[in-house]
């Protein structure tokens, strides 16, 4: 059986009780403080109370254990819990109850092993013939098995009804927002080198030798003895240049990336069936008028 916290339950279950907190009600047995409670332990499958967690603070060296909430009348008015059969050797019999304890079937099967023997017809509560029977044929102890047991074979236990239980409290459900922050995705900003063949013109010059030859004027005229110098060897010396294209690579900044982050923000729309409690009441003829104010209608 899952069982948790009230708080873990109902977180505003304060705001239904007009303001009245069963955690901070005292235990009394036999007309004896014993303790008070400190918790309520919720079925997560159907939100009913379970068990009252009480602190015996002296009573037995400030111990804690489970009461089942059958066996327990609340009283608002009197700002306290009776339980008329609680004794100070049950609690000693009891397994002690932690915040850091998890409970199981077995923990839960002892708790209910000390209980049972007393448990039938004391209490005064809205358990059936049949489940009274099979609890005093038995001598106290319910046949236990994990996989069928439901809490309706202790219905002594685990039954409130309207003689010792004469508070009702009316809950209603209503539709808690929160959100979480959750990763959707992500992006990655990286560079990589892509290589391409750039091509360039560079315009260079190359100088060379142009022999022009041409008859002068007067060719063929005879010269004087001794004018003509005939001579071998060099006549004539030219130095030639050229341009040869000087071509390297490097490197400057084309452009800068900035890489933040934008909230973009919408209202998300949700719906849900909730459930309230309403009192159904039949006077018999007898002209009952319910004074009540609701927390709904003072809302």
């Amino acid at each position: 059986m899952a069982l948790t916290k009230l708080e873990s339950y109902y977180p505003d279950y304060k705001d239904h009780n007009n303001g009245d907190d069963i955690k901070s009600l005292d235990v009394y047995a036999q007309n004896d403080k014993v303790g008070s409670v400190k918790d309520v332990l919720v079925d997560e499958r159907d939100g009913k109370f379970r068990y009252l967690v009480v602190d015996t603070g002296f009573w037995v060296l400030g111990k804690k254990v489970l009461l089942p909430i059958g066996l327990a009348q609340i009283d608002y008015t009197q700002r306290r819990v009776n339980v008329s059969t609680l004794t100070k050797e049950q609690v000693e019999n009891l397994p002690e109850f932690t915040d850091e304890l998890k409970i199981d079937q077995d923990y839960e099967e002892n708790v209910r092993g000390v209980y049972r023997p007393t448990a039938t017809g004391t209490t005064g509560t809205a358990s059936t013939a049949a489940s009274t029977a099979t609890t005093a044929s038995t001598a106290g102890k319910v046949p236990f098995n994990r996989d069928t047991y439901d809490y309706k074979q202790d219905a002594a236990l685990y039954d409130m009804n309207e003689r010792d239980h004469q508070t009702l409290r009316l809950y209603e459900e209503r539709l808690i927002t929160n959100k979480q922050r959750q990763k959707t995705g992500e992006v990655t900003v990286g560079k990589h080198v892509e290589t391409e063949t750039a091509r360039v013109s560079v315009p260079v010059e190359k100088e060379r030798i142009v022999i022009e030859r041409t008859t002068p004027t007067g060719a063929g005229t005879p010269i004087a003895p001794g004018d003509a110098a005939f001579q071998e060897g060099t006549v004539a010396h030219v130095d030639l240049y050229e341009e040869r294209a000087d071509v390297h690579k490097e490197a400057f900044v084309r452009e800068q990336v900035n890489i933040r982050k934008e909230v973009d923000h919408e209202t998300v729309t949700a719906e849900e069936q909730i459930r309230r409690e309403e009192l159904d009441i039949d006077d018999a003829g007898r002209g009952i008028i319910d004074k009540g104010t609701t927390n709904r209608d003072r809302r």
